[in-house]
């Protein structure tokens, strides 16, 4: 189920011209995403990046808000991104002060949230960064660039 979806999502990485959703610098991350082996076992559907309450939280990727308020009692930002296939991929951003609201068109790198305070999942307070395609949770890290491969020897010079 997760290798046919992340085969998806590498197949539109090159529609996309994502970012970090916070820093510069290029924030810590926290917790890696860690997939659960069935789709409500136990796991880490997201990444948790360092960032304190304040911080300004902008847009991975260009799309369109979807969604942008309280869940469970932490404010939630959700941005979908079109010609990414079907379903088309959605990034999440909690906990969050939305800046922006639902059927606002957002560009790659856009003031969209800042850091809300408690309360959260992680301390200190971090940015749960998420990826979905339909019901399915990705790692959101895989839309970032990569530095390009380097061939190194097979024994030392």
């Amino acid at each position: 189920m997760y290798s046919t979806a992340f085969a998806l999502a590498l197949s539109v990485l090159t529609a996309l011209t994502a970012t970090w959703p916070v820093g510069p610098p290029r924030p810590a991350v926290v917790r890696g995403w860690e997939p659960p082996a069935s789709a409500y076992g136990p796991g880490h559907r997201g990444v948790d990046l360092a960032a304190p309450p304040g911080t300004e939280v902008r847009a991975a990727a260009a799309g369109r808000v979807s969604f942008a308020g309280p869940v469970a009692g932490r404010g939630v930002l959700s941005i979908t991104h079109p010609s990414t296939g079907t379903p088309p991929l959605r990034t999440t951003y909690e906990p969050v002060r939305p800046l922006v609201r639902p059927g606002t068109e957002v560009t790659a790198g856009q003031l969209v949230a800042v850091v809300s305070g408690p309360p959260s999942h992680c301390a200190p307070v971090c940015l749960h960064w998420g990826l979905r395609r339909g019901d399915t949770y990705l790692n959101p890290l895989t839309l970032l660039p990569r530095p390009p491969s380097r061939l190194l020897p097979l024994t030392p010079p």
